[in-house]
């Protein structure tokens, strides 16, 4: 018996994470994406994971540029998550007109200044998903020096703040 498709995605939806903006540039042009598949894989050496959608409009360029960041979004960055996770408001002339940020010295990737961390990360293997493809970066440059404020969480298909403890 197969499993349905709509109850798998609800019960990964239980499954609480962070939320991220996934960024490459290839050819001088910025590209940028919402993602909560982000997860570090290796201290030795430095290895982080992101599985990307084969039909988003990212896609093709991550692959082609080979490098790309991570920015770790707060909780106050959720119109930063929306608009990122937008398909039809993609501009890649002003894509970054709305939000400060800084050039990875690194790689050369746009990475969010108001994040709570940022990575910058070079592709070391890719693998086939489904209908994503997860790409193993090797951590070339890191800033872990964020604002020390709440995280950016997803639960259940909308955002969610942390309890105070």
């Amino acid at each position: 018996m197969a499993v349905d498709p709509d109850a798998f995605r609800r019960a990964v939806g239980r499954f609480a994470t962070g939320v991220t903006v996934i960024t490459t540039v290839l050819d001088g042009q910025p590209f940028a994406v919402t993602a909560n598949s982000f997860t570090s894989v290796s201290l030795d050496p430095l290895l982080v994971l992101v599985s990307v959608r084969k039909t988003s409009r990212f896609h093709a360029p991550v692959l082609g540029a080979g490098v790309w960041g991570v920015s770790v979004l707060a909780a106050d960055m959720q119109d930063a998550s929306r608009f990122f996770a937008s398909q039809n408001r993609y501009d890649a002339a002003t894509l970054f007109g709305n939000w400060k940020h800084s050039v990875g010295s690194v790689t050369g990737v746009v990475l969010l200044d108001d994040a709570l961390a940022a990575f910058e990360c070079r592709t070391v293997l890719t693998y086939e998903g489904g209908d994503h493809t997860l790409l193993l970066g090797e951590v070339v440059a890191l800033d872990g020096s964020g604002r020390d404020v709440p995280p950016l969480l997803f639960y259940e298909g909308t955002y969610r703040a942390l309890a105070a403890g």
